[in-house]
């Protein structure tokens, strides 16, 4: 999860929170109740709260677990018992559960009533269940997988959409001290078993089918396949998306959710798995992470509650599937007593502008989309200032991909105004922020607000050393409760080390340039394992996408620096047109132009051509570093694991190149 680009050259603001909205902020809240409890600084604003919360670390944690009243039902001897990464050791002793706080509103009689989620598919015709519904079915469905005999730490799969049944899977599964961990139904066989196989599944919650941009799409024959390619299945639970059958051998939803069961919540220790999910796996199998119920527990209420600013009158809305971090994230909403909107369906159906009339239908207060879909909306010329009612919407948050000034400017001139722009990056590694939202700071266009609490983040330079204002390695210096407790399947955790911690022994590497500025805020520039380095100068992809994709000839392009054998260096720039674009001597000039004039002639391409598209993982990510290993030579099959790809003819396009350049 990465968002912004580079700065804009004007220091001046593009939003600022006026007194009124710093006042009423919840972070601001913490930080008085922190002060008074905790000797935190009162006086700073966020920067002194940020360096409190980093220096003194096991107080910060102390002090969230206070304000949003963790129910421990056995006490925690320390807060951080061991702080060496990997291996931190977080609240020992302690016992919670996830669900249980995630449910807590419907034991407010005043709130039971309430929605705590509305669903929208591409009617557009939201629907609600109530807190009280909510919680009824969760304590059903808990009480049938007991009875099926699952127990704490079993692994209970989902093959389904953003529906309001994932929702209530995912927290019947926590309730028991099971482990969650899902796809989204556009995911195929071989994608799906990829993930679902190294963790070894006793039940599969599983759609007949899903409804995407207009069309149904029958999903019967990859679920038999996972039924069959997945033994230690004890259990299979129907929901007819559809409205087909339960096939033989199946157990039906409505039977298994129509009990009246008090809810009973597994008190497990703090650092029980929660649930896994995967990276993207482009390069081999997905790595199967694993995230604790206490360590999530607390992240998230820390980045829902204080960063997003997050509570029982806000409506959280961010377009995403099961298959990506960001529908865990968006489900911890409940955490906060925000009412969490759900939307099942193509981001652009019926036309680019769907999703902000999404936001109109379901009076959201926080909206969070992908950055590709804000560039998109620009292209397309949609004005959802003008053509729907968003006056419920007091911020726009985008990640997936970096943000470029562009999108900023236009968040601010087609949405409103007054409008809090928060980008955001962190990873499915922590399913939370590095950097991002900080409802009581400044947003200049190009930028992150802000390291997150807690989160002592940095930019390090190829010998360790923290840089300001200049181009770094994202590391992390201290534990975050939410990093991964391990990876599914690696015994000894080398792999685990290998991923975060080969470069930099003890501090967390996240793949990721980024620069820290002199005023606090953070700039993301793209993957550091796909970085760009000519003559000794590192550049981000992300600077060059943002610069091309403006051109309106251009749809989306793909950038790829190569060590060639003889010392040189060859970056080719591949552009995927826009309808109609021809890509002749013209345009070539144009687009080298735009690169020189915007950024330096370093970045200016030794090449540009024309290619039938841009491949992406599964959750819409570019995808440069298997692209690099093909350029170089390597046999499709060794540079990239094929179902983690959104379309496998592309690469052999840029396979062809490889073999033509022989």
């Amino acid at each position: 999860m990465t968002s912004a680009a580079n700065p804009d050259p004007q220091p001046a603001p593009l939003w600022q929170p006026d007194s009124e909205r710093i006042a009423a902020a919840r972070i601001t809240r913490f930080q008085a109740r922190a002060a008074e409890r905790y000797g935190a600084p009162a006086e700073g604003g966020y920067p002194a709260l940020h360096r409190w919360s980093v220096e003194e670390l096991d107080t910060f944690w102390q002090a969230v677990a206070d304000w949003f009243d963790i129910r421990f039902s056995s006490p925690y001897e320390a807060v951080l018992a061991d702080r060496t990464m990997p291996g931190a050791q977080w609240f020992p002793g302690a016992t919670l559960n996830y669900a249980e706080h995630a449910l807590r509103t419907a034991e407010d009689p005043r709130r039971a009533d309430a929605p705590a989620l509305l669903h929208v598919d591409e009617t557009h015709e939201p629907v609600a269940t109530t807190w009280s519904e909510l919680r009824r079915q969760v304590g059903s469905l808990a009480a049938e997988l007991r009875a099926l005999g699952v127990r704490p730490g079993d692994r209970v799969s989902g093959y389904l959409p953003n529906v309001p049944q994932a929702v209530t899977a995912l927290l019947a599964s926590a309730a028991v001290g099971a482990v969650w961990t899902s796809c989204a139904p556009d995911f195929g066989a071989r994608s799906v078993l990829d993930r679902f196989q190294q963790v070894e599944p006793v039940v599969l919650f599983t759609v007949d089918g899903y409804r995407y941009g207009g069309k149904e799409h029958d999903r019967t024959d990859v679920v038999a396949e996972l039924r069959r390619e997945l033994p230690t299945l004890r259990a299979v639970v129907h929901i007819p998306l559809l409205g087909t059958p339960a096939p033989d051998g199946t157990l039906d939803w409505a039977a298994l959710t129509a009990g009246d069961t008090e809810p009973v919540f597994e008190q497990v220790p703090f650092d029980h798995p929660l649930w896994v999910l995967y990276s993207s796996g482009t390069t081999g199998l997905p790595k199967a992470i694993v995230q604790s119920q206490g360590g999530i527990l607390l992240e998230h209420f820390k980045q829902l509650g204080l960063h997003c600013d997050l509570g029982p009158e806000d409506r959280f809305f961010w377009y995403t599937s099961t298959g990506w971090m960001m529908w865990n994230f968006l489900v911890s909403g409940l955490l906060t007593g925000t009412t969490v909107v759900l939307y099942d369906g193509s981001p652009g159906y019926p036309d680019t502008g769907a999703q902000w009339g999404v936001a109109e239908r379901t009076g959201a207060t926080l909206f969070g989309t992908s950055a590709a879909y804000v560039m998109a909306c620009r292209k397309a010329g949609v004005r959802p200032g003008r053509d729907v009612d968003l006056s419920r919407v007091k911020g726009v948050a985008t990640t997936g991909s970096p943000l470029p000034p562009d999108g900023f400017r236009w968040l601010r001139d087609e949405v409103r105004e007054d409008l809090w722009i928060a980008s955001v990056s962190g990873g499915t590694d922590v399913c939370s922020c590095f950097a991002g939202a900080v409802p009581t700071l400044p947003v200049h266009i190009g930028e992150l607000q802000a390291p997150c609490l807690g989160t002592d983040l940095q930019a390090w330079d190829a010998q360790g050393r923290p840089v300001i204002g200049e181009v770094g390695e994202l590391v992390v210096t201290n534990p975050m409760p939410s990093m991964p407790i391990r990876f599914w399947n690696d015994p000894d955790g080398s792999r685990y080390r290998d991923s975060y911690f080969d470069m930099f022994p003890g501090v967390w590497r996240h793949g990721d340039w980024i620069t820290l500025t002199d005023r606090g805020s953070v700039i993301i520039h793209g993957r550091s394992d796909s970085t760009l380095n000519r003559q000794g100068v590192r550049m981000g992809s992300a600077d060059i996408y943002e610069v091309v994709e403006r051109l309106p000839e251009i749809r989306e392009s793909l950038v790829i620096g190569l060590e060639e054998p003889d010392g040189g260096y060859w970056m080719p720039l591949f552009v995927h047109l826009a309808e109609g674009a021809v890509l002749d001597d013209s345009l070539r000039t144009k687009i080298k132009q735009a690169i020189r004039e915007q950024l330096s002639p370093r970045h200016v391409p030794d090449e540009i051509i024309e290619a039938p598209g841009v491949p992406h993982t599964l959750t819409g990510k570019r995808i440069e570093v298997p692209v690099k290993r093909l350029l170089q030579g390597a046999a499709l099959d060794k540079a990239v694991n094929p179902g983690s790809v959104d379309n496998l003819d592309l690469l052999r396009f840029y396979e062809d190149i490889a073999r033509k350049r022989r």
